[in-house]
């Protein structure tokens, strides 16, 4: 009896923080938990779900090379002039003076002390040899970038400039992205802006003018490779649809490798010059100066962690789902009863774990339960044909089926028709069904047309009621 009002107390209590919280929009879920204990026919037992740790300001973790080593200013002493005035030359740079020096650790720091403090190279003294320097940020680890790049130049930010990334610990090297004052002088590309990407252009590799102006201005100083406004193709401009983003990261290796690295790469050509042509008189006036970088990213666990450690200058995933590795890329040992696989982030919110299962026991298929998530169970998303770049290699850019019944691919009660369509209901569009329709409508999904009921306050009466009820059960069952 008293197991029973304790069942329905918690009930109960469900009810209330649901209606508390019920003006409040869902939050979609973020893959924060990798398994919870669950009551089935047979008892207790896990449900296992994908994972993965949440990001952060993965800067603190790294290790950042110049090349050449000598670049840094300093050693010798040296004076440097204004970009903007060539003839204010007061300011010095000498490495053996805490004051004076600008070593590469100056690049993460905290930022907003008075003065600033910035990494600083030698000045362009040996023009008209081009004044070439390399940045180069190191993990040791496979990270998924989250957000944008972003470099903060003290100096006027460079007239030519490259990002490259590394997914091989800096082995082999491909660019993310080009900058320069005039791309088709310097590259011979035609300049773009990533606006000027669509899904099936989201791999190319583009040159920008956008941030390369000479001269210091007060809200110019920094170079961005705009991560956000990539997902923003797949997740919609606020990024309210991120269902969709994860459905096509899970089945769309390529993509998802376009936001993996293990190392970046600064390749700093041409330092502002501010004009045509270079004073020859002042050549202090030419040197890079970089105040801030900012990394946003979370370690590359493959959906089978929640959290990285980072010890003895090494990040590793804290890897479940009986997986094993830096990156839970391998199952423990005597749990290979089946190939290894990363998790998947299909069925959304909750995901495929695909663990790792003993040597001793087969395959177990469980019945498909949405609101309970599902450990085994592989979907795949539509695949999106992404354009092929010179300086990319794009694999696999067939499209895989789109439905299956058998697989119960359409979400929200959509029907597959023949493999390549799901047949949505009227209120959801997609591909998958994935969307609600009132999305696409003007006011939203809470317009009053929208077929979705608004989200309001629960009225006061209703918790009133719900407490009271709670109360009175909770002294029946203190009752002997």
């Amino acid at each position: 009896m008293r197991f029973h009002i304790a069942l329905t107390l918690q009930a109960l209590w469900t009810g209330v923080c649901q209606a508390a919280m019920q003006h409040y929009p869902a939050a979609w879920g973020h893959y924060d938990v990798c398994k919870s204990q669950i009551y089935t026919d047979e008892g207790l037992t896990w449900d296992y779900m994908a994972c993965q740790p949440e990001a952060t300001d993965m800067t603190q973790y790294l290790k950042v090379t110049l090349d050449p080593p000598n670049i840094t200013c300093g050693d010798p002493p040296e004076t440097y002039c204004a970009l903007e005035n060539p003839y204010m030359c007061n300011n010095e740079c000498d490495a053996s003076t805490d004051e004076l020096a600008h070593p590469p650790e100056l690049m993460f720091d905290i930022e907003g002390r008075n003065p600033t403090t910035f990494w600083q190279s030698t000045s362009w003294k040996k023009y008209p040899k081009a004044l070439l320097v390399n940045l180069t940020l190191s993990w040791n680890k496979t990270i998924e970038l989250t957000d944008d790049i972003v470099l903060t130049f003290e100096s006027g930010r460079p007239e030519q400039m490259v990002l490259e990334k590394s997914l091989d610990y800096g082995r082999t090297w491909q660019p993310y992205q080009f900058y320069a004052t005039d791309c088709l002088d310097a590259f011979t590309m035609e300049p773009k802006t990533v606006q000027d990407l669509t899904q099936h252009t989201l791999l190319d590799i583009i040159c920008t003018e956008d941030y390369s102006r000479g001269y210091v201005w007060k809200n110019d100083k920094t170079v961005r490779f705009e991560i956000k406004d990539r997902f923003a193709l797949f997740a919609g401009p606020r990024l309210h649809n991120m269902a969709s983003l994860y459905g096509q990261l899970d089945t769309t290796k390529n993509l998802r490798d376009f936001f993996t690295i293990t190392d970046l790469r600064i390749r700093l050509l041409r330092p502002a010059t501010g004009a045509t042509m270079v004073d020859e008189n002042n050549l202090s006036r030419y040197f890079y100066a970089i105040s801030d970088i900012k990394v946003q990213g979370r370690c590359k666990c493959n959906l089978h962690a929640i959290s990285c450690v980072y010890d003895k200058d090494k990040l590793s995933c804290e890897c479940e789902h009986n997986t094993t590795g830096p990156d839970c890329g391998r199952c423990k040992r005597n749990y290979q009863g089946r190939a290894w696989s990363a998790g998947s982030y299909l069925p959304i919110p909750k995901g495929t774990a695909n663990i790792c299962i003993p040597n001793n026991i087969g395959p177990v298929i469980r019945p498909n339960v949405s609101s309970l998530g599902v450990a085994n169970r592989k979907e795949v998303a539509p695949q999106v044909a992404l354009s092929t770049a010179p300086s990319v290699h794009v694999a696999n850019s067939k499209r895989a089926r789109v439905c299956d019944n058998e697989l119960l691919r359409c979400q929200n009660g959509g029907v597959c028709v023949n493999n390549v369509r799901c047949n949505c209901p009227a209120t959801y569009s997609g591909l998958l069904c994935e969307k609600p329709r009132c999305n696409s409508e003007l006011g939203g999904c809470r317009g009053p047309d929208s077929g979705q009921a608004p989200l309001k306050p629960p009225s006061a009466l209703r918790l009133l009621l719900l407490l009271v009820l709670g109360s009175v059960l909770l002294r029946e069952a203190a009752m002997p």
